[in-house]
């Protein structure tokens, strides 16, 4: 068994994922390339790696390379985390729009942060399926961890067959704080979730048959519960479900929390990831600083520790032993939910065995929880139509649609904004080479300017008439 790993550079998640695949019985004996275009990067993780596999006497072989191709040949599994651009890439995504007063969180899923990152995202990940056609195994499949993951999970159902599921640990992570909510192990607990990434929502939560929805719903109530996650709770007031995502995440995808001081004031005061402004960015910058001269993986230990919540090692142990296991998954829509655009991303329960990944038909979901799902969905439609085609006009009309980004910004900003972002992050955005966002004219008009005569628009019309009328005290009717 050959499993590549593309984006290998990134510490946290190659360090984890390795860690548990290393962890599971039935992949002893696996074949691991690490993959990474950057030199010092890929070679500590490497060292890392064999140490793992050294000092806990396991059966395993670790390669690494710089070359996409020689990693992916032969592959059964490709596992892809990469971050174009990184943290100068990042940078951008968080400083320029905050100048037009657009205040990201997190700023990897929506708004111009989002788009951005999937735009550079979207030839990678096509570049990879390609590579995966021709030199993976027959059937290979691809676990994508790459952000925005909606995004770029729609594009890739948009350019290839290859079997691919996008993984994230929102469902786990917060039916880890349904349970504390509730009290019970979420062993206990039933549940179905449905949606897209980072906006599904719990549309069944119960216990032995037990609807646990009013306990959660009056815990979430109490003042040292709701400041936990104040804006999935507010959502919840008045949407009906609890989401996947957490305060900070949510509140770019939806235009209630961040457009005004007041609304952060209220829902995003919580430090860190509890909404704080460029929360991630600045985290990021200040790892990427304490470690400028040292390996971080130094400090870490090489012990196998207990599987992580990450579905991945799961997936491929099902698949190898035809033992199924359930998860949540980011797939196309191939008829799995009826009330979101078929072809578009969905995350819907999946089962994996050694046949493959089943996806379970959810149906419709609540029609306010789809309307909500289908304002991130049309962003991402457009952003996906531009990162394949290379169109910057696409790119602008995609962040203008954003919930947030159209709460505080008008389209000529927005037109500006856009194309300071594509300018400032054109060496990673091969597609747009040569290709410039229309400029718009800039028209001054004096106070005392008289209008044309032109034939106004007749609804125009009627309003002007009956305006004089009530002037003049006469309007009839």
């Amino acid at each position: 068994m050959k499993i590549a790993m593309i984006g290998a550079g990134s510490i946290v998640f190659t360090k984890t994922l390795l860690n548990d695949m290393l962890a599971t019985p039935a992949l002893q004996g696996a074949t691991y390339t690490l993959m990474s275009p950057t030199e010092p990067k890929l070679r500590r993780m490497e060292t890392f790696a064999h140490r793992m596999v050294q000092e806990n006497g396991l059966e395993a072989v670790i390669e690494a390379t710089t070359d996409r191709e020689t990693a992916v040949r032969d592959a059964d599994y490709v596992v892809c985390m990469v971050q174009v651009g990184g943290l100068d890439a990042f940078r951008v995504d968080y400083e320029i729009p905050l100048k037009y007063g657009i205040d990201q969180c997190i700023g990897d899923t929506m708004g111009p942060g989002g788009v951005l990152r999937g735009l550079r995202s979207m030839p990678v990940l096509t570049g990879l399926v390609r590579d995966m056609e021709r030199l993976s195994k027959p059937g290979a499949i691809l676990l994508n961890y790459t952000n925005p993951m909606a995004a770029c999970c729609y594009a890739l159902g948009r350019v290839s067959n290859v079997p691919y599921i996008g993984l994230c640990h929102g469902v786990q992570t917060t039916l880890d704080l349904i349970s504390g909510y509730v009290d019970l192990p979420k062993e206990e607990i039933d549940y179905l979730c449905a949606g897209i990434n980072h906006m599904g929502w719990f549309l069944k939560l119960e216990r032995n048959g037990v609807d646990l929805y009013p306990l959660f719903k009056e815990r979430c109530e109490l003042p040292e519960y709701y400041v936990n996650e104040k804006v999935r709770i507010e959502v919840m007031r008045h949407f009906g479900y609890f989401m996947t995502e957490s305060t900070g995440h949510l509140s770019e995808y939806v235009p209630w929390f961040r457009s005004s001081q007041r609304a952060m004031d209220l829902y995003c005061d919580e430090p860190g990831f509890g909404g704080e402004s460029g929360a991630y960015y600045k985290w990021s910058a200040a790892v990427a600083q304490k470690y400028a001269d040292t390996d971080p993986l130094q400090f870490e230990t090489p012990v196998l520790q207990p599987r992580s919540v990450e579905y991945c090692s799961y997936i491929l142990e099902a698949h190898a032993t035809g033992r199924p296991f359930r998860l949540q998954g980011n797939v196309r829509n191939d008829g799995y939910i009826d009330n979101l655009p078929a072809g578009c991303c969905v995350e819907v329960p999946v089962y994996v065995d050694r046949e493959g990944l089943h996806p379970l038909r959810v149906g419709k979901l609540p029609p306010q929880c789809a309307a909500l799902n289908q304002s991130n969905v049309t962003v991402q439609a457009l952003a996906v139509e531009a990162g394949l085609n290379g169109d910057p006009e696409l790119a602008m009309q995609a962040i203008a649609m954003d919930p947030l980004t159209s709460a505080c910004c008008t389209l000529a900003e927005i037109r500006k904004m856009t194309g300071e972002m594509l300018a400032a992050q054109a060496d990673w955005l091969p597609q747009f080479s040569g290709k410039r966002l229309r400029p718009t004219p800039t028209i001054h008009v004096p106070a005392n300017v008289e209008r044309a005569e032109v034939p106004l628009d007749p609804a125009l019309a009627i309003g002007k008439r009956f305006t004089t009328l009530i002037t003049q005290g006469t309007a009839q009717g």
